[in-house]
């Protein structure tokens, strides 16, 4: 799956959220809703972020040049760190209001708008399918996060569902008139699954924007360049993600009494099989130097 491919998932995804944030809104309006409105705003940080992704993909995808020798890929970090932010500032919203409305008495909300709460649910889980799957095909964590973003709209809407239900069929069956505020306690339980969304794609992306190493793909880089005929050391194997691929510097021992001709083609070698064994190696810089006789 190319980049292509990506843009347009989240270009799907970003009019679904548009839409599904504009019947949120109006249903919560004239249901009487507290967790349907809070679930409007979630979904209206969704549409930014989809902004947000869209856009990172599409810098991440141009190719190296004068000014970038290394490429654009970690736009694709940027436009997470961006989405984990916007997660962070819509459970915020939601929590403040969610607890403000439980100090005002209000009627329970509309029993049609559990329709509309389901509705959302099937359309945003389909979204989260679709966008995750392109996610983990390219390793874009920009897509993953577009991806975890409709998930957690799903999450709020879910909590949304059980907080209306209970604050519908509550206060009639159980004659219970504090049950109302059920609405306002789902929509703040869903706010805490959205903070540690946020924050778990936060992170990998502040990682990847702080040039953080990969000891697993530098074990593994190395045995392979080590395996190639020729090469009698490698040491400081040192990784660090850009977008969807890995950017690798090494150092290679090699005889002493080869040609400066020889050793560029066997560092020439050592490139090609690394990143034929290894999809998500894009770039490979090595540096040669002579193997010393007490070097085993």
């Amino acid at each position: 799956m190319d980049s292509r491919r990506l843009e347009i998932n989240t270009l799907v995804g970003m009019a679904a959220s548009i839409a599904l944030c504009l019947a949120k809104f109006l249903a919560g309006w004239l249901g009487h809703s507290s967790a349907l409105i809070a679930d409007g705003v979630e979904s209206l940080a969704d549409t930014v972020g989809s902004v947000v992704v869209w856009r990172g993909l599409r810098l991440a995808s141009k190719p190296p040049d004068e000014t970038h020798p290394y490429g654009y890929g970690k736009a694709e970090a940027l436009a997470a760190l961006g989405v984990g932010a916007l997660l962070l500032g819509a459970a915020a919203f939601i929590v403040i209001e969610s607890f403000n409305k439980l100090l005002s008495p209000h009627p329970p909300p509309e029993p049609w708008t559990l329709a509309i709460i389901a509705a959302v649910i099937v359309v945003k889980e389909t979204l989260f399918r679709v966008t995750i799957d392109g996610a983990r095909k390219t390793d874009s964590d920009a897509a993953r996060a577009d991806a975890w973003h409709h998930r957690a709209d799903s999450i709020t809407s879910a909590a949304a569902f059980i907080g209306v239900s209970i604050a519908v069929a509550g206060p009639r069956w159980f004659a219970a008139p504090r049950l109302v505020f059920a609405d306002e306690v789902a929509a703040m339980v869903a706010s805490g699954v959205i903070v540690i969304t946020g924050f778990s794609l936060g992170l990998p992306a502040l990682r990847e924007l702080l040039d953080a190493a990969s000891p697993e793909l530098a074990n593994t880089v190395r045995a392979t360049a080590g395996s190639v005929p020729g090469v009698r050391l490698v040491e400081k194997v040192e990784t660090r993600k850009s977008g969807r691929g890995y950017l690798v510097d090494m150092h290679l021992h090699v005889d002493p009494a080869m040609s400066v001709h020889d050793a560029h083609a066997l560092a020439g070698l050592v490139k090609a099989t690394i990143r034929r064994e290894h999809a998500n190696v894009g770039r490979v810089l090595i540096h040669v130097e002579p193997c010393e006789q007490t070097e085993k």
